[in-house]
């Protein structure tokens, strides 16, 4: 086997199926396991369904990324839920079709439990 023939069945072994490198992805990088996360356009207080469904077993581990589906690139609020019911919302996350966005711990200011 050649060496490129070598790398693409690597590449197509090791590429989680849960999503590809062209969807838009969240990722998970807050301290808690996240069973809820919520888009509404920036100001508007309309929150989508949850993308936590999107995942097997509908939470997002830490360091964990989630497929987002039917949210076109905009800014947008973001709420979440953890596994310790805390609910916080981070508000002006731009989102781009195709890329990964990240919350942090630190991003998470205006929470109640």
């Amino acid at each position: 086997m050649t060496k490129a023939a070598t790398l693409i069945a690597f590449i197509l072994v090791f590429i989680p199926t849960g999503a590809s490198a062209k969807d838009t992805q969240f990722w998970n990088l807050t301290a808690n396991t996240i069973t809820s996360l919520q888009l509404s356009s920036t100001g508007k207080n309309e929150w989508g369904r949850n993308q936590a469904d999107n995942d097997k077993d509908h939470t997002v581990d830490h360091d964990e990324r989630l497929k987002i589906t039917d949210t076109a690139s905009g800014t947008y609020d973001v709420k979440i839920v953890d596994k310790s019911g805390r609910t916080c919302v981070v508000p002006n996350i731009q989102v781009k079709a195709g890329s990964i966005f990240s919350i942090e711990e630190k991003n998470l200011k205006d929470c109640t439990k």
